[in-house]
């Protein structure tokens, strides 16, 4: 095995693998993108190692294991980002496997990495006081202030992910008559968001400022460039600490780029948009995975509960009539 060979097959990962043969989308290939570009950046800082130099049994079972709690311990990522970032591993070492079968073995033993299981709690959302909070933090004065309002605003209203969100580009903003965004997102589904007409004044106004060229970012970053995932969630993060100053209910929320999104479906079943509607809207691919926002909010299910007649029946303690089955039933 030469030091070449792990460069030489992750960058045929990509380019056969990933766009010849699969032909996956631009997000996917950003999502394994990421995962490496943070295992190597681990594997510089671990092993003193330039990427360039790397061998391909140095990335074994133990080592990946520690990048794998280091996303967890260091950068913070919940169990959730951390089984994507191990699928996308796991994505490189199937190739590896089938194209080096001599290191099919050692491709095996990581393969055997299980993904981590975790508690599935109600989602995050803000709410609308919440929410106004943060898309008001930015100061306007400055582009950059003003730039972060717009990107805020609009991520409330629609819904769309933050991959969504850096790749808009000003040919896919319609603010005429019917003004929407479109986009293209998971599984490669073009959708159109429509557009408050609040939101459309603010947005024609932010691109009135900026170059006009249809392949332009609607949101670039100070460099003209799209904006990276982390520069959204670190923007995120930053205004909604001086939202927390007019708005205390924020203290304690963990928000993310994905808590707007999650803000942008509570708010319309709360005004009584169809669950199919809002499945549509942020296009999931069916209502099962819309329905997790029936269980984010108590007052939904307290008006549900207001609907219900009391039965009458006064409540009784359960007794097991057997010995074994009051021992199960105790503890």
């Amino acid at each position: 095995m030469t030091a070449s060979s792990f460069p030489a097959l992750l960058q045929r990962f990509f380019t056969e693998r990933l766009v010849t043969q699969q032909d996956v989308s631009a997000h996917t290939v950003a999502g394994y993108r990421d995962t490496f570009r943070l295992l190597l950046r681990f594997a510089r800082d671990r092993l003193g190692r330039a990427p360039s130099t790397l061998r391909l049994e140095e990335l074994d079972v133990a080592f990946l294991e520690a990048f794998l709690a280091h996303l967890e311990q260091d950068r913070g990522n919940g169990p959730r980002t951390r089984n994507h970032r191990l699928s996308a591993l796991h994505g490189f070492f199937r190739y590896v496997a089938l194209s080096e079968p001599a290191l099919s073995l050692h491709c095996q033993r990581i393969l055997a990495i299980p993904a981590k299981r975790f508690e599935r709690g109600p989602v995050a959302f803000l709410t609308e006081e919440e929410a106004t909070a943060v898309v008001s933090a930015p100061n306007t004065a400055t582009w950059i202030g003003r730039r972060d309002r717009t990107l805020l605003l609009v991520a409330v209203q629609t819904g769309l992910r933050n991959s969504e969100i850096t790749a808009l580009r000003r040919q896919d903003v319609e603010l005429e008559a019917g003004a929407h965004v479109r986009c293209l997102g998971k599984g490669r589904k073009t959708r159109a968001t429509p557009l408050r007409p609040d939101v459309a004044a603010v947005l024609k106004t932010w691109l009135s400022q900026q170059p006009s060229a249809p392949a332009d970012p609607v949101f670039p970053s100070s460099r003209g460039g799209h904006l990276s995932a982390d520069a959204v969630q670190q923007l995120v993060k930053r205004h909604t600490t001086t939202a927390r100053q007019a708005c205390p209910s924020l203290n304690g929320k963990h928000v993310t780029p994905h808590t707007l999104r999650h803000a942008a479906a509570m708010a319309l079943l709360q005004r009584g948009v169809d669950l199919t509607v809002i499945a549509l809207w942020l296009g999931h691919e069916s209502t099962e995975t819309t329905e997790v926002y029936l269980h984010a909010d108590m007052r939904l299910k307290e008006r549900a509960l207001a609907h219900a007649t009391p039965s009458g029946l006064v409540p009784d303690r359960y007794r097991a009539p057997d010995p074994v089955l009051a021992f199960l039933e105790g503890l």
